[in-house]
């Protein structure tokens, strides 16, 4: 098995990013050539899961290119139950890895946009299609390049470390 180099994956990933790709297309993006996708392929397929699913702010986008991406290295041929498995234990891996360094899964929680009220409460997320344009501000307080950067390397040491890692 090759070893790849996790930084410049991760580093590719950020530049994706900044070029004004998604959240999971960046990380997608990435990794394509492991699993002899092209990057116009790769952008298309992970296009949806940005913003925390489709801007939703639910699950990060980082994360689920993530899990894109555990469904194409996990080898065999699907609907084969121990394979829908052996997925299910990457993604929850990689999923735990990913909350460990960040604190949330969640789109909302990691921009900071779910804050509970004084009274307990959390305001309903205002959800609006349209991205905000990649400014110098836009990347002063949004956090979606280390998101970006966490979840390429988790994807990364996953990929090195398969055997020993869950």
């Amino acid at each position: 098995m090759t070893t790849i180099n996790i930084e410049e994956r991760v580093a590719k990933a950020a530049s994706l990013f900044k070029q004004g790709y998604n959240c999971a297309q960046a990380v997608v993006m990435a990794y394509a050539d492991l699993y002899h996708m092209d990057e116009t392929l790769a952008s298309h397929v992970s296009a949806s899961f940005g913003g925390g699913i489709g801007r939703m702010r639910e699950t990060c986008g980082a994360a689920c290119g993530m899990f894109m991406l555990a469904g194409l290295a996990v080898e065999g041929t699907y609907p084969d139950a121990e394979l829908k498995k052996r997925n299910y234990e990457v993604v929850q891996h990689l999923a735990q890895a990913f909350r460990q360094e960040n604190g949330s899964l969640l789109c909302r929680e990691l921009l900071g946009l779910a804050k509970k009220q004084p009274d307990g409460t959390v305001p309903e997320v205002k959800i609006v299609a349209a991205p905000e344009p990649r400014t110098a501000e836009y990347y002063k307080k949004r956090p979606c390049v280390m998101m970006v950067e966490t979840a390429a390397r988790i994807f990364g040491e996953y990929i090195n470390n398969r055997e020993s890692a869950i």
